[in-house]
């Protein structure tokens, strides 16, 4: 293994995708359910790869590509061997809702002292988060890893291999219960993070007003809090959010002015506190953060406030899940604003419980006095029993709202990204 680590370093990055390979990369073939990248690493050394990996007997049929025993713990190897590389702060950020907003806010606070590398998208997963910590440069001062789970044990899979020293859990829900297979799993697995940074005695951020992770806080690790109670090393509030949030913080010698974003929703109230919160820890002074988070604007469709010839848009259609929707309704609620429209679409990954969860959203809306749309075959499976609008898909939706039109409106989308919701924008 350390002969062909070393292979890495000759190598100017590391590749899975032969179609997109540049010059003098690591090619190392993965498989998934319908590819089998062996089958391209000659491909990529003749596209200009260095060398390649492959886990199948055969493809080794050049001098630059090698053969292992399982490719993606090649992968998940050598990404712990090049981050073992770095003494540096590692902060890991997990949760069932708002990691990588969290991770967007902090790396843009750290961003005003530090050299920083932070995890791209939301390259979470076990492939992502290798990839991630192979991009590392010798002038990282302080690396972001956002860290994904679908089932249990992901987390401390993910802990094994990037090794965190700082540690964020953002909150705990009920995203992706299909895999975990109950919430009490959910926290478990949630609860890695904390679990690893505890055998280096490390450093984690909570919010005080979150009982759960409250009382898991393991004693041989030293912390910050944040929240809106005064008892938190930083406290914030909300001054307005129509629909953009503006809010203040303070801590025992600051207090902020009122810093307007470009961020909507109420419940980033938190995500916010998060980074002025690991700010504060590593030096960052009050006004850098002030302007970092000032400056800041999301994308992705998370978050994201956007205009339409027609409508204002609150396109949060990256992901959804049962909090995640409730809170963004109970936001969409408050707004001062008289014209608003709701499109929400189906949560997958919910598994038994799916109608269920479907059902509660739906009486939601009502319970909210909202009026809009449900888009997907679960909502639609629903929809005649409880006298709502819903389609079956994006491409139905399409067809009423170039009818109907919809105009001077607040519309919020949110929906799991399997569904698609940000291709209603050109019909909005």
């Amino acid at each position: 293994m350390e002969k062909l680590f070393k292979l890495f370093y000759a190598c100017k990055g590391v590749s899975i995708d032969s179609r997109n390979i540049n010059k003098d990369e690591l090619f190392i073939a993965l498989k998934g359910a319908n590819f089998n990248g062996n089958e391209y690493a000659k491909s990529a050394i003749e596209k200009g790869a260095k060398f390649a990996i492959v886990d199948e007997k055969g493809f080794e049929n050049n001098e630059n590509i090698f053969y292992v025993e399982n490719s993606l713990i090649f992968l998940q190897k050598l990404a712990e061997h090049h981050r073992l590389k770095f003494n540096i702060p590692f902060i890991g950020i997990t949760g069932s809702n708002g990691k990588t907003t969290t991770k967007e806010l902090v790396a843009s606070v750290l961003k005003q002292k530090y050299k920083v590398h932070f995890t791209s998208g939301n390259l979470n997963n076990h492939i992502g988060v290798p990839l991630t910590l192979l991009q590392l440069k010798k002038d990282c001062e302080i690396a972001i890893i956002e860290m994904g789970a679908s089932k249990r044990g992901d987390i401390k899979e993910l802990t094994d291999i990037a090794h965190p020293t700082h540690g964020i859990i953002t909150n705990i829900g009920t995203a992706h219960i299909e895999g975990f297979g109950s919430t009490e799993n959910i926290i478990k697995t949630k609860l890695e993070l904390y679990q690893s940074i505890k055998e280096v005695k490390g450093h984690i951020f909570y919010s005080i007003e979150d009982e759960v992770l409250s009382n898991k806080i393991p004693k041989e690790c030293s912390v910050s809090t944040y929240g809106m109670s005064d008892e938190s090393d930083v406290v914030g509030e909300i001054i307005e959010a129509n629909p953009q949030v503006v809010f203040q913080w303070k801590d025992e010698v600051y207090s902020s002015p009122k810093i307007k974003t470009k961020i909507i929703g109420d419940y980033n109230l938190y995500n916010l506190l998060t980074a002025i919160s690991v700010g504060k820890y590593f030096g960052v002074s009050p006004e850098q953060i002030n302007h970092a988070l000032s400056t800041y604007s999301p994308s992705n469709n998370r978050s994201e406030l956007k205009i339409t010839t027609r409508n204002k848009l609150i396109l949060d259609a990256y992901n959804a899940n049962p909090t995640s929707v409730r809170v963004a309704l109970n936001n969409f609620s408050s707004l001062a604003i008289k014209n608003k429209l709701f499109i929400i679409g189906d949560m997958l990954e919910l598994g038994e419980d799916t109608l269920k969860y479907h059902q509660e959203v739906i009486d939601y809306t009502k319970e909210l006095d909202l009026q809009g749309i449900f888009v997907g075959n679960i909502f639609e499976s629903l929809a005649e029993k409880n006298n709502v609008l819903a389609f079956k898909n994006v491409e139905e939706t399409k067809a009423f709202l170039n009818t109907a039109q919809p105009n001077d409106n607040l519309i919020l989308l949110k929906g799991s990204r399997g569904i698609g919701l940000e291709k209603l924008v050109d019909n909005l």
